[in-house]
Formats: C-alpha cells, sequence, structure tokens
C-alpha cells in the first residue's frame, strides 16, 4: 500500500500528476465509482466461489494463496502499468475475491458456533465505515490537508512494514500473539489500525476526485477504483479480525 499524499500508495498525486490529461475523454468521479461498483461485483464473484469450495469439503489453502499471492502481482503490475488497469483491475478483484472469501469461509468456520454472525457483522460493519468516512469527507467534516496526510502516511507505512515483519519472523517460529489473541493491548492495536485504514479512504476520495478535477485519461477511472478497493478490502479484513479478538475474549 504513494502512502504518501494519499495514505493509499495506489493513489498518490504522483500517480495522478504523471498523468495529466492531454487529449481524449477525460476521468470522472463518477465514472470512478462506477467501476468500482464493478469490481465489487467480481469480489463477491470471486468470493462466492470460495466459499462454496470450502462448503463442498475442498481444501481452501490453495484458493487463499492464489488469491493472495496472484492478487499481490497483479496489483504491481498495475501500479507500475496504470494504462493496463482497465483489463487488469478486473482480475485483481476476482483474485482479492477468492482470498477474502477464503478467509471469510475460515472464520464462519471457526466460530460458527460461537458467534455464527461475524463475516455478516463484519461485511455490515465495513460499509458502515466507508459510508461514514464518504460523508465526513463529502461535508467536508475532516480534510485531506498536507498535514494530515504526511501524518497518516507514516501511520501507514508502519503498519505496513509491522506486518511485513512479521511475516518475515513467523518462517523463524517468532509470532505475536496479540496480533490473533484477545488481549487488552491486541484490541487497541486492532482499533488504531481500523482508524488508519478507515482515514485512508478520506484521502482515497480526495485523490479521486484531484484526478478528476486536474484531467486524468479515462483509464484513471479504473485505476481510482482499484486504489479504494485495496483499501476496503484491508479495512474488512482488520474488522474481521477485530471481532475475533473481541470473541476470543468472551
Amino acid at each position: 500500500m504513494s502512502l504518501f499524499k494519499s495514505g493509499n500508495p495506489v493513489l498518490s498525486e504522483k500517480q495522478f500528476d504523471s498523468t495529466v490529461y492531454q487529449s481524449g475523454e477525460a476521468m470522472t468521479v463518477k465514472g470512478t465509482m462506477n467501476k468500482f461498483g464493478f469490481l465489487m461485483l467480481m469480489v463477491m464473484a470471486g468470493a462466492a466461489f470460495a466459499w462454496n469450495w470450502f462448503e463442498s469439503g475442498k481444501s481452501i489453502a490453495p484458493l487463499m494463496l492464489t488469491g493472495a499471492l496472484g492478487g499481490l502481482v497483479v496489483a504491481l503490475i498495475i501500479v507500475f502499468k496504470k494504462s493496463w488497469s482497465g483489463f487488469l483491475a478486473p482480475a485483481y478483484a476476482l483474485l482479492e475475491g477468492l482470498f477474502v472469501g477464503a478467509v471469510s469461509a475460515y472464520f464462519n468456520f471457526i466460530f460458527e458456533s460461537k458467534y455464527p454472525d461475524i463475516i455478516m457483522h463484519a461485511v455490515l460493519l465495513t460499509f458502515a465505515v466507508a459510508a461514514s468516512m464518504y460523508l465526513l469527507y463529502s461535508f467536508r467534516i475532516i480534510r485531506a490537508t498536507e498535514r494530515f496526510r504526511s501524518i497518516l502516511f507514516i501511520a501507514t507505512a508502519a503498519i505496513a512494514l509491522f506486518y511485513l515483519l512479521t511475516w518475515i519472523l513467523g518462517f523463524f517460529g517468532i509470532s505475536f500473539a496479540f496480533l490473533s489473541t484477545g488481549s487488552t493491548f491486541g484490541i487497541v492495536f486492532s482499533l488504531a489500525v481500523i482508524a488508519i485504514a478507515a482515514l485512508n479512504l478520506i484521502l482515497d476520495f480526495d485523490m479521486i476526485e484531484r484526478g478528476a478535477e486536474a484531467g486524468a485519461p479515462k483509464y484513471m477511472e479504473w485505476f481510482g477504483a482499484f486504489g479504494l478497493l485495496v483499501t476496503l478490502v484491508w479495512l474488512y479484513l482488520e474488522i474481521l479480525r477485530l471481532l475475533a479478538k473481541l470473541n476470543d475474549r468472551k
């Protein structure tokens, strides 16, 4: 996840500055949101496939691995080849759907008896937070100032580096219990990460609006929609993790 300007690296101001509109049809906010809606349908399709795959008794690991690694590769290509976004963003959405669906199916299985509605609650909370951030941005209650961007960049970068470090240390048998258990510190940590992910949506909305005002080329609508999807999936996974931690305390 440039982690500067917009906390979401794929929606940095630099990304839009490098694609200033020259000729042809320009990017619009409405067009970006329409494409985001299409990408969400792709995510839902991939998630439904993964969920049904798990329910049929098949191993979820291949789909989870394919979605995670495949999504990462496609995302990196999109970041460096923005003009390919129209072709690759739907592929990324499908792959991310496989990953999200696999993770969701696993959590649903684990908490089937203790918390049967965990997935539904995570989805509803994710969209509630996203809608709240959009309203806060639309009414300019929270403004994407330079200071705001800088602080959020540092916070997002720190989280990304920490998650990368924990992933590497995991190969050596070193783990951090608070990432998965319902300790007080673990819950506070999850709340902080969720807050940072949610605030990244403010910067995503701002960067899309700026891109449209600058007259970025039409394909940047796909790029902007892709960036929003990255943040929304991150937010969902963090909320799902928090709900699991809260249930762990019961």
